[in-house]
């Protein structure tokens, strides 16, 4: 006998559900599968293996290149090009280099451009993070072209640059997600940095702070791997001690030394958002000149050149100018000559869209920078505490928290590649006041200002979902309506023309017995191929879908995404019956609450009130009093 009642409002009923199909939702729902995990991170550990070897083999091309500019000869010798013998014509050899790179950018990719950061973002956010499979061996070529005829930058950019595009080629030969593939462009992005500095807990905070925009375990596990692979390639293929070696331990700053090394936070802090403004300008100014964009690089390169000529430490990657500054030796006229013709050239350099990396000129100038800081504090303040080498690494790290927001990554990296633990406190401090003040004067970085100019929008914050933190239980009511597979499509239209509106388009439906059967959408049911006395049940497509009092609701989002419905019967883990019905419009109601969080504000505890009960309180006291008085 068919069941008359059309709708069962908020009644619960019994359900039976096939076991094997439980089983796929329940595996379905899971927030990650661990043997996917497995598979990204093994493919990351064999990323990181490669780009640890393709850093090595930059650096003998930087080398080569080196020594064939500046030299005359054809060699692997790790030679400083500002032990040059050139003369005048050291001025042509930045510019020649730069003529390469612009015809490489031209014929090759315009994407070799850069210093390799931006870039990876950029394809992170806008294409699925798919880099064209060329870069993996242009931005090496182009990089060592560039830093070896004299460029100055750092070799940090072009491996990042050259590890990411590798990820994302392997990412794109696999049948893997987008999200995957990311996990696998940053993996081999932040490999190639720890493989250069020998810094995997950095190179992590790296990827989290400017390559993931997620943290996770499906994300940064597969990273850690690689970053610590490419630490031991590191130990392997370079050196087992510190980059940046100081050959005395730096003792503990005093109070007094923590306040001056906040002042000298919060100078840096400026000079980092001037810095960015600088550059960013110039680059402006380029697009400007009326010569095609391909000879940019070789006009930069003219002026590293002059430059070059008359301050020989500006030319190169110059880690050994960071090693010296740390030393706490190097006189103030070098220091000044980094500070200002360092920034000069590598601004012009990097503006004019020639390749390399920046991580190396922002420690150089900033290690300067604080040196000289350092310097004038102990010149007017004896006892400040202030000294040299913890002033340079704390300047050093401050300009690139600054200068690229990655405020964990610029910490942790100046513990790395130095190995003085003592500095710590200072460098949370510093680093803290830098980040502070250029966050609250400067919109973009130097990584992102250039993809925010294409209208790149990216994440600045990374907030617990609100989704995530509630569970179906937590916001389900009592409310909501199933249909009676019993009925015929014809007393079901009815009903609901007779209804001014109803809040979904897709309906619950259960057999005369209150059991799930599935779920039936409005389009289907309206549908003109269906005679009006056919049953309800016989249209139903959806079959066990659902969700559990235990589920997030994130979950629940996913699942009405992937079955794309916008309401879900929610399932009794115990009895395993129907205890309601979650719709869409609950779930952004509750969204719209987690975003009050943001927006309202109120304070919990009212002193008012409080003052006023007290006072309230008083006054009845008075009157009982009164009252026995008389």
């Amino acid at each position: 006998m068919r069941n008359n009642n059309i709708l069962n409002n908020g009644i619960p009923v019994s359900i039976s559900l096939n076991p094997a199909l439980e089983q796929e939702n329940f595996k379905a729902k899971q927030p990650q599968n661990k043997k996917r995990l497995f598979t990204i991170a093994g493919l990351a550990v064999i990323i990181a293996i490669l780009v640890s070897f393709i850093a090595k083999f930059l650096i003998y091309l930087i080398d080569l290149f080196t020594n064939i500019a500046f030299y005359g000869k054809f060699s692997l010798e790790s030679l400083n090009p500002a032990n040059n013998s050139c003369g005048l014509f050291v001025i042509i050899i930045p510019a020649i280099g730069g003529l390469v790179v612009g015809l490489m950018a031209f014929y090759g990719s315009k994407a070799i451009r850069g210093h390799g950061i931006p870039e990876a973002m950029e394809q992170i956010l806008t294409n699925q993070s798919k880099i064209k499979p060329s870069i993996t061996y242009l931005k090496p070529l182009s990089s060592a072209i560039s830093i070896g005829t004299g460029g100055p930058f750092g070799a940090e950019g072009p491996i990042i640059a050259t590890g990411g595009a590798l990820g994302s080629t392997i990412g794109q030969l696999l049948k893997i997600t987008d999200n995957e593939r990311k996990i696998l462009l940053s993996a081999g992005a932040t490999a190639g940095m720890s493989a250069i500095f020998g810094s995997p807990i950095s190179a992590i905070f790296l990827a989290i702070e400017l390559l993931l925009f997620e943290f996770s375990p499906r994300s940064f596990l597969p990273v850690a791997l690689a970053c610590i692979v490419g630490a031991m390639g590191h130990h392997l293929l370079f050196h087992a001690g510190v980059v940046f070696p100081i050959k005395f331990v730096i003792e503990s700053a005093s109070n007094s030394a923590l306040g001056f090394y906040a002042v000298m936070g919060v100078a840096i802090g400026i000079l980092s958002v001037l810095v960015t403004k600088i550059v960013y300008s110039i680059e402006d100014g380029f697009e400007k000149i009326p010569v095609h964009w391909a000879l940019y690089p070789a006009i930069g390169g003219l002026a590293v050149g002059i430059i070059g000529y008359w301050a020989p430490r500006t030319l190169g990657v110059g880690y050994n100018n960071i090693t010296d500054i740390l030393s706490g030796t190097m006189p103030l006229q070098i220091l000044l000559s980094l500070c200002l013709l360092k920034f000069t050239s590598w601004a012009i350099a990097l503006a004019s869209g020639t390749s390399g990396g920046t991580l190396a000129p922002l420690l150089t100038i900033g290690g300067a920078t604080g040196a000289l800081l350092g310097s004038t504090i102990m010149y007017w303040f004896p006892e400040s505490g202030i000294t040299i080498p913890l002033a340079s690494l704390v300047g050093m790290s401050a300009m690139f928290a600054g200068a690229s927001r990655a405020f964990l990554t610029s910490i942790v990296f100046a513990l790395e590649t130095t190995g003085q633990p003592n500095a710590l406190l200072p460098l949370l401090l510093t680093c803290t006041t830098a980040y502070l003040v250029s966050y609250f004067i400067m919109e973009n970085t130097i990584m992102t200002e250039k993809i925010a100019r294409r209208g790149v929008k990216t994440p600045h914050s990374y907030e617990p979902d609100v989704l995530e933190k509630l569970t179906v239980e937590q916001v389900l009511t009592d409310n909501g309506i199933t249909v009676s597979e019993e009925n015929t499509i014809k007393e079901v239209r009815e009903w609901l023309k007779q209804e001014q509106e109803y809040p979904s388009n897709y309906f619950i439906i259960s057999n005369n017995e209150g059991e799930y059967k599935g779920i039936l959408s409005s389009s289907n049911l309206f549908s003109n191929h269906h005679a009006d006395e056919d049953l309800v049940g016989t249209l139903i497509k959806h079959n066990g879908i659902h969700i559990e009092m235990g589920d997030t609701l994130r979950t629940a989002v996913e699942t009405m995404a992937k079955e794309n419905i916008d309401v879900l019967p929610v399932i009794s883990n115990e009895t395993r019956n129907i205890v309601g019905i979650l719709s869409y419009r609950d779930i952004i109601a509750t969204y719209k609450n987690g975003m009050d969080e943001h927006i309202k504000k109120q304070p919990p505890i009212s002193l008012k009130v409080q003052r006023l009960k007290i006072v309230l309180r008083g006054q009845k006291l008075a009157s009982v009093f009164k009252r026995k008085t008389r």
